[in-house]
């Protein structure tokens, strides 16, 4: 299987191409803040599921790649936060891209709590 098969991977792509697709709509001012950390952050995400997965023969880089996941994932959604409270996003769009971050972190955690069952030794 490969990397791009991963559920996880998957939906935090969709994610990340998500946000990078509503950052547009945000103000100029934000560019080199906002912006640019939330599509980081989000991009991060699949990037270290990606890694991951090619460090899967060794468990405790597997489960290190999988935890900066999870981290950057807690930090896009806290990105989403600030989003939702400069008002660039409406409480709908939060909710939804919420949801979304709260899957993503589920399925990280079930592939960091079961390694063995993405070929970790």
């Amino acid at each position: 299987m490969d990397f791009k098969e991963l559920l996880a991977y998957k939906k935090s792509f969709e994610l990340a191409m998500g946000i990078f697709e509503l950052s547009k709509t945000f103000p100029v001012e934000e560019k080199y803040s906002l912006t640019d950390q939330i599509r980081r952050s989000s991009r991060s995400v699949s990037a270290n599921i990606a890694e991951s997965y090619r460090k899967r023969r060794y468990p405790n880089h597997f489960v290190s790649k999988l935890t900066d996941s999870d981290a950057e994932n807690s930090e896009t959604y806290t990105w989403l936060e600030f989003s939702l409270k400069c008002k660039y996003i409406s409480t709908e769009t939060f909710e939804k891209l919420h949801l979304k971050s709260l899957e993503i972190g589920k399925l990280i955690n079930y592939m960091i709590n079961n390694p063995s069952k993405f070929g970790s030794s």
